[in-house]
C-alpha cells in the first residue's frame, strides 16, 4: 500500500538580500519512492516546476549544512525567523528560497514517521523481486542437466 505525505506552503524566492517574492510549492513524499522527496513550485507558468531530491539531505538540511551541487540546503535565521534555505542549481539557472523551518521539520518527521529511517529499501520489494527472477523456471531443468549422460555409457573395454 502507498502512502503520501504531502504539505502544501509558501516559500520565499530570494531575488536580492532586500527583496523576496512568494511561491506557492507542494511538498511530496510517497512510500513507493522511499529515498527521495518531491517540491513542485506553483510559478506562474502552465505547470509546475518539480525538483526530486534525497529524503536524508533534507531531514539533515534541517540541522545543519549539507549537499553539493544542485541540490544544497542550510538552517539559518533572518529577521528573527527560523528558516531553512534551499539553493537549487540547474542548466536553467540558480535559485535561493527561504522555507520555514517549523513547517519543513514537522512534514519531514512526518515522513519518517511513515518510513522510519533505514527501513527505505523494505518497500523497494528488492528481495522479493530478485528471488522472482533467479527462481528457476521448468525450462532450467534442460539447461541444468547433463545432456549426454543419458546418451553415453562407459565403454565395457575402457575405450572412449
Amino acid at each position: 500500500m502507498m502512502n503520501i505525505v504531502e504539505r502544501e506552503l509558501e516559500l520565499k524566492l530570494v531575488l536580492s538580500p532586500e527583496r523576496s517574492i512568494p511561491v506557492p510549492a507542494r511538498l511530496t513524499y510517497r512510500t513507493d519512492d522511499p529515498y527521495a522527496v518531491h517540491i513542485a513550485f506553483h510559478i506562474s507558468s502552465d505547470s509546475p516546476v518539480h525538483w526530486t531530491f534525497a529524503r536524508e539531505l533534507l531531514v539533515e538540511g534541517v540541522f545543519r549544512p549539507c549537499g553539493h551541487g544542485d541540490v544544497r540546503i542550510w538552517p539559518t535565521k533572518i529577521d528573527n525567523r527560523s528558516v531553512i534555505c534551499v539553493a537549487l542549481t540547474s542548466p536553467d539557472g540558480n535559485a535561493l528560497l527561504e522555507v520555514p523551518s517549523a513547517a519543513v521539520a514537522a512534514w519531514v518527521e512526518r515522513t519518517l514517521r511513515v518510513v522510519p529511517p533505514g527501513t527505505e529499501s523494505d518497500r523497494l520489494g528488492i528481495d522479493e523481486a530478485l528471488a522472482e527472477l533467479l527462481a528457476p523456471l521448468p525450462a532450467d531443468d534442460l539447461w541444468l542437466s547433463d545432456p549426454w549422460s543419458a546418451d553415453e555409457s562407459p565403454s565395457q573395454d575402457g575405450e572412449a
